[in-house]
């Protein structure tokens, strides 16, 4: 018989601290505002280079 996911006992695997959740929590948030300002700079240098961009030497 087949025995679903959920039949399994769950480990307590590790658990966190709360000064070690709020480091997490603040190295994700760290993490998401780098990677929004490095999307924004793109997509300013796009707009700045202007149709440029698409011709390119073979």
């Amino acid at each position: 018989m087949i025995t679903a996911m959920a039949d399994k006992p769950e480990l307590d695997g590790i658990v966190l601290t709360e000064a070690q959740k709020k480091s997490r929590r603040q190295r994700s948030i760290a993490i998401a505002l780098a990677l929004g300002v490095l999307v924004v700079l793109f997509f300013a240098v796009t707009m700045v280079k202007g149709p440029a961009v698409l011709v390119r030497p073979m």
